[in-house]
């Protein structure tokens, strides 16, 4: 440290920062197990154990948040994780360079669109009167759908954004993985007869191996985690029974019913079992396989 001080110095803003705005907050969990009252504060709000976890278990509705909390990240996870490797992959076999980066490029861009700015394209092309999905439907003899007021086209329309979205941005470390892969593996798999398919499912994959394992346990740590700015930008009433989640539930009784402490213990919760997913998920990675977060 004392070669480096000059280094160290320069790290102290950004320790500072992660020390302020991270770990500083963490105390805000006692609202969890306090009858929290803004004019009284975290020091002199009322303690009242773990009251507000058995309102959350006891409650009614919570069977069905939950049931759609971990539907959605389930769905996404299937549907959402593998594309971004399967567009790696495909972005890997083209050989045009100025075509490559033309279409990675186009890829990469929906990522830097705000959620509102998303979904407001997807509304347009959902629209009933003028959106293209409705036209292509009455061309092809079917019949207009409301697709926003349509509980179970909700997932859809979530997950099939979230992929449009994310798949290119997410696919660049998936590339970075495959650019470390050794020439000389599929220069001997050209004289051995292998085609580009099997090269990819033989080689590519296999060397890749362990990133797309240490992504999967962050994405299963985060099925819990649903987007919910835009879960609340997409749903409406008519479609609770598949959009309304966690989240959103919290975001109602936290902000819209000022259950500051409700919505604390709610947080604090779905933290709790995400902690487990992640830990059971690496785990569960490090028994079977070499590779794990620790």
């Amino acid at each position: 440290m004392r070669g480096h001080f000059a280094l160290y110095t320069m790290l102290l803003p950004g320790v500072a920062m992660f020390v302020i705005f991270n770990y500083f907050p963490m105390y805000g969990i006692t609202m969890a197990f306090q009858d929290f009252k803004p004019t009284l504060g975290f020091f002199n709000s009322p303690y009242v154990g773990v009251k507000h976890f058995q309102r959350l278990v006891t409650d009614p509705y919570f069977p069905k948040l939950m049931r759609n909390t971990m539907l959605l990240g389930l769905y996404s996870l299937i549907f959402s994780f593998p594309a971004p490797i399967l567009l790696a992959l495909m972005f890997n076999e083209v050989r045009h360079t100025a075509y490559k980066r033309l279409t990675q490029t186009i890829s990469y861009m929906p990522h830097f669109l705000s959620t509102v700015i998303v979904v407001g394209i997807l509304r347009d092309m959902a629209s009933m009167n003028e959106g293209i999905l409705n036209m292509i439907i009455v061309k092809l003899g079917g019949d207009r759908i409301n697709f926003f007021s349509t509980a179970s086209w909700f997932r859809t329309l979530y997950i099939g954004s979230g992929i449009w979205q994310g798949v290119g941005f997410s696919s660049i470390i998936y590339l970075a993985a495959i650019s470390g892969v050794n020439p000389e593996l599929y220069e001997s798999a050209v004289i051995d007869g292998a085609s580009r398919v099997k090269q990819a499912v033989y080689i590519t994959l296999p060397s890749i191996l362990p990133t797309i394992v240490i992504l999967f346990i962050f994405a299963v740590g985060g099925i819990l985690g649903n987007d919910f700015q835009k879960i609340l930008l997409i749903y409406t009433p008519a479609t609770y029974s598949t959009s309304d989640v966690i989240s959103t539930y919290v975001y109602r009784s936290g902000i819209e019913g000022s259950s500051q402490s409700y919505s604390a213990a709610v947080g604090l919760f779905m933290s709790v079992l995400s902690l487990i997913l992640l830990s059971a998920t690496n785990a569960l990675s490090r028994k079977i396989g070499e590779t794990s977060l620790w």
